[in-house]
């Protein structure tokens, strides 16, 4: 085969050739191609980096307004309870004072009612004597024929009611 009897005669030639091509694009590859995707590399990795520390700062911050939304959050209902207990408080005074006031009427209006229930106890005693006495004068009348005077016949009337 002549080819390969040539191959010797070619080999070297084609080597060179090999080198020198593979030379060119490796300084070509190494030196153009590869600083300008290094520095993109960096410039990606960089930007993460950053972006990664304002995600951990906005973290920090967001953690900071929630600790301070939940110390008003606490603070607004420690209030809230304090001003309900302190309106509890005085509607529970205001009722007693509104209490004490009816049971101060109530008490009134059942002292005059008593005193017209002795008022009237005392009307109806003296006209039971009176009663009593006219009618005790006329039993008397009736059953002995002597005339006694209701007058007379009171104080007996009055001993036997008043026991």
């Amino acid at each position: 085969m002549p080819q390969i009897n040539q191959l010797s005669e070619v080999f070297i030639s084609q080597l060179f050739w090999l080198l020198l091509v593979f030379g060119i694009i490796y300084f070509w590859i190494g030196r153009g191609m590869v600083p300008k995707i290094q520095s993109v590399v960096e410039d990606r990795d960089r930007k993460i980096a950053e972006d990664l520390a304002a995600a951990q700062s906005a973290r920090e911050q967001a953690e900071a307004a929630e600790e301070a939304y939940r110390e008003r959050i606490d603070a607004s209902r420690s209030e809230a309870l304090k001003v309900a207990q302190d309106a509890k408080q005085q509607a529970g005074l205001d009722t007693e004072k509104r209490l004490k006031a009816v049971d101060d009427k109530v008490a009134k209006k059942i002292a005059d009612a008593e005193a017209k229930i002795r008022e009237a106890a005392d009307a109806a005693r003296h006209d039971l004597e009176t009663v009593a006495a006219d009618a005790a004068s006329e039993l008397v009348a009736k059953l002995t024929g002597q005339k006694i005077a209701p007058k007379d016949a009171q104080p007996a009337v009055k001993a036997v009611l008043n026991g």
